[in-house]
């Protein structure tokens, strides 16, 4: 599978970002995709899933203002970022697996597919 992720950029606190991920390969209706992020020095870590075409899952930290959506007919996956803030600000990376379990979503170390980022920064 590969992945490709676009649409960051650099913005102001409160304004919306809409991130795409454009998957191809082994990208099936039941495909698990997830978003991650990684700030400078920290560790990567869940934004969001959605679990094989069924539930999504949040970071509590996004909930409410993050929105993820796919269309699988195009192999596209979205989040929507609303009233972006500051601590938003990191490389945003997307993730697929067609065998992550659920208790697992939130790991990095559960997939195996990755695209290669692309910046977010929000400025105060």
């Amino acid at each position: 599978v590969q992945l490709q992720a676009s649409g960051g950029g650099w913005v102001q606190t409160g304004d919306s970002l809409r991130l795409s991920c454009a998957a191809s390969g082994s990208f099936v209706v039941s495909s698990t995709v997830t978003w991650f992020r990684q700030a400078p020095g920290k560790e990567r870590e869940f934004v969001a899933s959605n679990f094989r075409n069924a539930n999504t899952y949040y970071a509590d930290s996004v909930k409410g203002r993050f929105t993820m959506s796919r269309d699988n007919a195009k192999k596209q996956v979205y989040l929507q970022m609303n009233s972006l803030k500051p601590e938003d600000t990191a490389v945003y990376y997307c993730a697929l697996s067609n065998r992550v379990i659920l208790s697992s979503i939130r790991a990095p170390g559960s997939y195996a597919s990755w695209g290669q980022g692309t910046q977010v920064t929000v400025s105060s």
